[in-house]
C-alpha cells in the first residue's frame, strides 16, 4: 500500500485504517484526522473549494513528510490521502492515519503530519463564494503550529 495518495475520488476512513493496520500485531494505537470543506473560509461563505497540485512533486513532498514523522516518532505506519479538484461543502479533503504501539506517539505523529501538510505540501487552494473565487493564503497560525515541532515555514504573509 502506498503511504501517500493524491486523488480526485473520495476515500473511506474505515477502509483506509483497516488496510493500514492489517497484519500488524504490534499496533496498539491508531490516530486519524480527516479535514473537510467548511462553510466559512477567509471571511466569506464557501460553497466549494478547488485544490490544485503538481503531480509527482506533491506526492514526493508528502512522502518526505511521512519519512520525517517515521524518524521523529515511534510509529509503525502512516497513510496520507489528499484530494484535489473541486470539492463541495462538507466533502472530505484530507486524511492522515498513523499506527503506533502507544497512543501518545500516534497522536503526536498525526498532528505533526497535519501541521507539516498545512504549511509544506505544494497545494493551491481556491475558495468559491457568492462574491467570486479567491485563492487561500497561508495562515500565520499554521506557520506557528509547525514551529512548535522546531521547524520553520514562513509561508504566511505577516
Amino acid at each position: 500500500m502506498a503511504r501517500v495518495v493524491v486523488q480526485q475520488a473520495d476515500f473511506d476512513l474505515g477502509q483506509e485504517v483497516a488496510a493500514l493496520r492489517a497484519g500488524d500485531g504490534g499496533v496498539g494505537a491508531v490516530a486519524a484526522f480527516v479535514g473537510t470543506v467548511r462553510e466559512h473560509g477567509s471571511g466569506a461563505a464557501v460553497s466549494e473549494m478547488e485544490l490544485e497540485h503538481y503531480p509527482g512533486m506533491t506526492e514526493r513532498a508528502i512522502e518526505a513528510m511521512v519519512e520525517a514523522a517515521m524518524r521523529r516518532f515511534e510509529i509503525r505506519a502512516a497513510r496520507v490521502v489528499h484530494r484535489v479538484g473541486r470539492l463541495a461543502l462538507g466533502e472530505q479533503i484530507v486524511m492522515v492515519a498513523v499506527t503506533s504501539s502507544h497512543r501518545g506517539q500516534a497522536f503526536q505523529a498525526c498532528e505533526f503530519l497535519m501541521d507539516y501538510l498545512k504549511t509544506q505540501a505544494p497545494f493551491w487552494k481556491k475558495e468559491l463564494t457568492p462574491e467570486g473565487a479567491q485563492w487561500v493564503d497561508a495562515r500565520v497560525a499554521d506557520d506557528e503550529a509547525l514551529r512548535r515541532w522546531g521547524l520553520e515555514a514562513g509561508n504566511a504573509a505577516r
